[in-house]
């Protein structure tokens, strides 16, 4: 009996230290499971702060976005509000857009060589038509680089080359005049009247007089044009190509010199080194910096200069608008100043 006490004391107490050792195991899971718990709470924080974060990051991208947005809807205009914009305002800058200043100047290393002479008679009564004539070229005909020909055409493409560098020049006069208050005559029409009664040269321009040219061309005006200089300069670091010009308005009425003009343009490209590399680049830059499109600016520059220069003039743009306003049954057949007479 004793015995059997004993036993049932020893089972008694394994399992007391059994369920001891399972509440222990228990207890140490739910401790760490606590904090498992609270681990992945603090990294919820985290991660919520990150994310209000790049809310408020977002929220700036879009506040951006939309000021950009703003800006650009402000830099123009609905084309309904364009619409109803007025015609015919005072122009802005009229006689001075266009014109070289003189910082201008010294941005570009380009003198300031115009000369532009207005007569007295120009300014009280204005030409109306204008028959640009062929211009003459004083040059040789050759690719100039330094004052040295580097080409040896012959006297037939020299003169063929001659004749194309003058008439650049012409064709952007009379564009310029062309955006003014005259009326000018077409170019290929005066070409067509000049070769039909056998001019064909300078010296036989030259000896017709302006009152016989104004009879055969039906224009008040007349413009002779000569090209001084067509080349180019270059020295490693610096090159320019030059265009120089000068020219007449002459009245064909009584053959007086209404305008006298004399111009040139250098469009200087100039670029410094600090080392010899700079200096192999650089050179090779400026010499690239003498193409065709370059003698191109400056021939329509020169042109846009001289005829900036020449004084707007009020009375015949009311002369214009007089004559335009004209019922068809007052105005004679020759005497639309708006439009040349037909050949």
């Amino acid at each position: 009996m004793t015995e059997r006490q004993g036993r049932r004391g020893q089972r008694d107490r394994g399992q007391k230290d059994r369920g001891q050792r399972d509440r222990g195991q228990r207890d140490r899971g739910q401790r760490d499971h606590g904090r498992g718990n609270r681990g992945q709470g603090d990294l919820g924080l985290e991660g919520r702060a990150w994310a209000r974060h790049l809310k408020r990051v977002g929220l700036a991208g879009w506040l951006g976005a939309a000021l950009v947005l703003l800006l650009a809807a402000c830099a123009s205009v609905s084309e309904q509000e364009a619409e109803q914009r007025p015609f015919y305002l005072p122009e802005y800058e009229l006689e001075s857009h266009g014109k070289k200043t003189w910082y201008d100047r010294a941005i570009d290393l380009d003198p300031a060589l115009f000369d532009v002479e207005i007569s007295d008679e120009f300014r009280q009564n204005p030409p109306v038509r204008i028959a640009v004539l062929p211009f003459l070229d004083r040059g040789t005909g050759q690719f100039i680089l330094d004052k040295v020909p580097l080409t040896f055409h012959s006297k037939k493409v020299r003169d063929r080359w001659a004749w194309t560098d003058a008439q650049r020049l012409r064709r952007y006069m009379q564009s310029y005049l062309a955006q003014r208050e005259f009326v000018l005559r077409n170019l290929t029409a005066v070409d067509a009247v000049l070769e039909a009664h056998g001019i064909d040269n300078g010296a036989k321009l030259k000896a017709v007089p302006p009152e016989e040219l104004g009879r055969w061309l039906r224009v008040d005006a007349v413009m002779y044009g000569t090209v001084l200089a067509y080349e180019n300069y270059w020295g490693f670091l610096i090159s320019i190509p030059r265009v120089s010009v000068e020219g007449k308005l002459v009245s064909t009425a009584d053959g007086h010199d209404l305008i006298r003009f004399k111009g040139s343009r250098e469009r200087t490209n100039l670029l410094p080194a600090t080392d010899p590399v700079d200096f192999v680049i650089n050179s090779f830059e400026t010499l690239l910096d003498l193409r065709d499109i370059q003698i191109a600016r400056a021939e329509d520059e020169v042109c846009r200069e001289i005829v900036a220069r020449i004084p707007i003039s009020e009375t015949l743009r009311q002369r214009l608008i007089d004559e335009a306003l004209e019922p068809p049954g007052l105005v004679d057949a020759g005497g639309d100043i708006g439009a040349l007479p037909p050949d």
